[in-house]
């Protein structure tokens, strides 16, 4: 449904921050369907771990709040040029097995809840349908100059 010019269009990230290749799914303001493909020429595996090659769980979680975003974007048509989409919190954080190179990461995110400019999500990662990770993510979708204006407290790292 969505390839990966089209994904570069919505979200900031480039490579080797990019980690949704192709959306396979969207019902807007319901679900999403993503994936990533997982190379061993991937930059994190030179040093995660030397001779056996896993992803860090912190980019599986990325990978999803991206693909959460995504969703968010899709729903609202916001327009990425004046909006950025900020990682509020990540709960309930669980991983069940590594992801390693030649595995085909699928995100799938649900909204639990929207309200204003904030999403909370559950995303959950699986490979060959066995579930690696899953989490909720708390975010918000806001305009790139309140970023300017605003400096006090909150994180400032995009999830989007």
């Amino acid at each position: 449904m969505m390839d990966i010019q089209e994904i570069q269009q919505l979200l900031p990230h480039r490579y080797p921050f990019l980690l949704v290749d192709r959306v396979v799914e969207i019902i807007p303001g319901q679900k999403l369907v993503a994936y990533k493909n997982v190379t061993v020429n991937e930059d994190f595996f030179n040093g995660h771990f030397p001779g056996h090659p896993v992803m860090p769980g912190v980019l599986i979680l990325e990978a999803l709040a991206q693909a959460s975003a995504i969703l968010a974007y899709k729903t609202e048509g916001t327009d990425p040029r004046s909006k950025v989409t900020y990682l509020m919190s990540v709960d309930g954080a669980r991983f069940r097995k590594p992801v390693v190179p030649g595995d085909r990461l699928q995100l799938n995110i649900e909204v639990i809840r929207h309200k204003s400019s904030v999403w909370k999500t559950k995303g959950t990662a699986t490979v060959d349908g066995a579930k690696v990770a899953e989490g909720e993510f708390l975010a918000t979708v806001v305009d790139k100059d309140k970023d300017k204006k605003d400096t006090g407290g909150g994180s400032t790292a995009e999830a989007s």
